[in-house]
């Protein structure tokens, strides 16, 4: 016999209200008063795009799975364990978009970029998902910041990405970032270094975890990216790629920390750089955190040459770089990066009567036309309540406009720092609000160069 109790009066199980008021585990609100910090990230992220002539370009949130399969890698752990993938209502395999380079580089081909004069240099803002162990910093759903060139093979278009990614850092505030960069080489000096990988690892690789087990015959490269620490242990000793590239490999590589030079950028050199997605070749980069209270890489990325072509477009050199923005926001916070607050309210008013509403209505969507934030109590609130919500939005002034103030065709604007009354003809209310404005950025102004 069913229990009785095992649903509600609509049929749903208990489970369910609970549901409905509870986000999906992985995910995360970003809510209003938060929402100003990634907005000033965001536009400091667009702002350094575009000095150095990068354009934004979006892409859908799926894609084809095989799409992420060919191009992050089928031995990877992304495409294995974190992939959100369904059968749409055709059969059509779709994948929830792990990451934004893959997606990039369809649009690319797809839309024939390769026919514009390079290099296309492109960034994207978007989310992204990965079936993951949560915690801080690292959700299942994800926004990422991320930029790709393609079409310039030498090194110095990998110190100008690198050059991109230290301005943005500079920027922000994060002083303590240190950058780190490697070569993992190409696919024929990879050849000959995966052979000497895998005569170190064999007599150690029992006692490694199962997943670089699995990796040693596969993609023996991606156990230097392991974090166990038995197969970090087992991995003492092991050949480096930077110890193995071929001519051209080891002449792009000093070609790079040439130019980063030549920037005056501080860099190591980083063996065990290697990425964890198969589509790097040669030039692998990090920065990592140096914060206290913060660890581990805030920015990754690298040359992957082969990408474009090995997913059906012509052969095109490309390099970029992506981030987490959850991991950098938390990594302003441990340095102490300042973030500007958001716009506060210039001019909160309280209308005393549906008299004094229907008149000031009109006005306050004027002063709103020409840019000014004012805002009018909409609940019929006391003057005394009223003014203790002016205080909890941090409006500079005041105004409490009723019949005797409509009588009189004169009101007050009252400064809400000092108290100090500003006397207003109605007749010209705007006008007096928008010198308030400009007295008030003046003072700003001046306190800023003081």
């Amino acid at each position: 016999m069913q229990n009785q109790n095992s649903n509600g009066a609509n049929g749903m199980p208990p489970s369910e209200p609970r549901r409905l008021n509870q986000r999906p585990k992985g995910t995360n609100d970003i809510l209003p008063s938060e929402s100003h910090k990634w907005n000033h990230v965001e536009r400091i992220m667009r702002e350094v795009c575009g000095i150095f002539n990068y354009r934004e370009i979006r892409v859908p949130v799926f894609e084809h799975t095989e799409v992420f399969k060919r191009s992050v890698g089928d031995t990877t752990d992304i495409v294995q364990k974190e992939m959100y993938t369904f059968d749409d209502k055709g059969g059509r395999s779709l994948t929830l978009r792990p990451e934004g380079t893959a997606g990039v580089v369809r649009s690319f081909i797809e839309n024939g970029m390769s026919s514009l004069p390079m290099p296309v240099r492109a960034y994207y803002i978007l989310t992204a998902y990965r079936y993951e162990n949560v915690q801080k910093g690292r959700y299942r759903e994800f926004n990422q910041f991320g930029a790709e060139v393609f079409g310039a093979a030498r090194p110095d278009c990998d110190a100008d990405v690198i050059s991109m990614a230290q301005l943005l850092f500079d920027r922000l505030g994060l002083r303590k970032t240190d950058l780190r960069v490697n070569s993992i080489g190409c696919p024929a000096c990879r050849q000959e270094y995966g052979r000497l990988l895998k005569e170190h690892l064999r007599p150690r690789i029992a006692g490694m975890c199962r997943d670089c087990q699995d990796r040693l015959e596969r993609n023996p490269l991606r156990i230097l990216d392991c974090k166990e620490e038995r197969c970090r242990e087992a991995m003492g000793g092991a050949p480096m790629p930077l110890d193995h590239l071929c001519g051209d490999c080891r002449e792009h590589f000093e070609g790079l920390t040439a130019a980063l030079d030549s920037l005056g950028l501080q860099y190591a050199v980083d063996k065990g750089i290697v990425r964890g997605l198969d589509y790097y070749n040669r030039t692998v980069f990090e920065f990592v955190s140096g914060n206290v209270g913060a660890q581990g890489t805030i920015c990754a990325g690298g040359r992957y040459d082969g990408l474009v072509g090995l997913c059906g477009g012509p052969d095109t050199p490309a390099v970029g770089f992506s981030m987490g923005i959850e991991r950098l926001l938390m990594e302003m916070e441990s340095a102490g990066a300042e973030i500007p607050a958001p716009p506060g309210t210039l001019l909160y008013i309280v209308a005393s009567g549906e008299r004094a509403r229907n008149m000031l209505r009109p006005l306050v969507y004027k002063l709103r036309s020409k840019g000014y934030n004012v805002d009018m109590d909409m609940l019929g609130r006391s003057v005394k309540a009223g003014m203790k919500h002016a205080n909890r939005q941090g409006a500079a002034y005041s105004a409490v406009i009723g019949d005797s103030e409509l009588d009189s065709g004169s009101a007050s604007l009252r400064n809400m720092a000092t108290g100090e009354a500003i006397g207003a003809p109605l007749a010209d209310f705007c006008e007096a609000v928008e010198r308030l404005a400009a007295e008030a950025e003046a003072d700003a102004s001046e306190r800023k160069r003081t």
